[in-house]
């Protein structure tokens, strides 16, 4: 039987890791793709200013998004607010996991969708929000919904949501990089180069980074949210000291044949499964698992299982 918390320990240090290596990967494609600017046009200044701009304007986008993700995000998925009279099941088992978890209750957020589905978004314990689809409260028991929702808590409580928009500016910001250090040096005509073997090899490379740092920065993000998942399924169980109800739960909502008909590609990564149904109930190839917002369902119950 594994532990609880054994299982919750090893995954934060695994999030650690992916975390850490990424921001090093940030900093080490940044510092290529500078210098081979640098060497374009035989200015290093210039390369300095390409990083402060770029810093700037994703600074002025993290800092909205920062502060109004969970109002686009709700807004983007049609979600209504739940009132304790239309949805007083929803409420009271919110209530009560938020008193066993000790934090504020969140707000509550209900999508008209008959696919069963959930997930949480929000700064921090007192501006966060947790959203149901009408499906899941239809299709799924008190217990079950208890499962569903202590893993989205968790998501709250260990602040993944802030976690997710920190690398999704890294993201960005690599991403705009590049985009611009292609475009300027396809389009920008010949400069007056760096010469040297030096000038010559950050040229190469920060071609090279331009071209792959923004998928690499994209695998890495799908890594993280896929492990954050494993970290939210194992605080459901520390809440409700039931890993069976979040077994059940999950094959219920992997098992539904019903896609979403709100779902998109950007708010995907937040839901406690993908809410773009796969044929062969998610059985894909390892390529094309890198792609996978969540890890397969089939694996999370075999680590839940191993805590009954």
């Amino acid at each position: 039987m594994l532990n609880i918390y054994e299982a919750k320990a090893a995954n934060q240090r695994r999030s650690f890791v992916i975390v850490f290596l990424f921001a090093v990967f940030v900093a080490a494609a940044i510092y290529i793709l500078a210098n081979a600017w640098g060497a374009y046009t035989g200015s290093p200044i210039d390369s300095l200013g390409i990083v402060g701009i770029a810093l700037i304007v994703s600074g002025i986008s993290s800092f909205a998004s920062y502060y109004y993700s969970d109002k686009i995000i709700l807004g983007i998925s049609g979600a209504r607010r739940a009132t304790p009279q239309e949805d007083r099941l929803f409420t009271q088992v919110v209530e009560n996991l938020c008193i066993g978890a000790g934090i504020p209750r969140p707000a509550l957020y209900v999508i008209d969708d008959p696919s069963p589905n959930a997930f949480a978004t929000g700064r921090d314990q007192n501006h966060a929000a947790i959203c149901a689809t009408s499906g899941l409260l239809a299709k799924l028991n008190r217990s079950e919904l208890e499962g569903v929702f202590g893993h989205e808590l968790t998501h709250i409580k260990n602040y993944d949501t802030r976690l997710m928009a920190v690398v999704a500016v890294m993201v960005g910001l690599i991403a705009l990089l590049g985009d611009w250090f292609l475009r300027i040096t396809w389009f920008g005509g010949r400069r007056n180069r760096e010469e040297g073997e030096v000038g010559t090899i950050f040229l190469i490379l920060g071609i090279v980074f331009a071209i792959l740092s923004p998928f690499v920065g994209m695998l890495i993000q799908l890594a993280i949210s896929r492990r954050r998942e494993f970290m939210a399924d194992a605080g459901s169980v520390e809440i409700t000291r039931q890993p069976e109800d979040l077994i059940s739960a999950l094959k219920k909502i992997s098992d539904d044949p019903t896609p979403m008909r709100n779902a998109n590609k950007a708010t995907a990564h937040l839901y406690i499964e993908n809410p773009f149904k796969k044929t062969g109930h998610g059985k894909v190839g390892w390529f094309s698992g890198l792609f996978d917002t969540h890890p397969p369902v089939a694996e999370r119950i075999k680590i839940l299982k191993s805590m009954l």
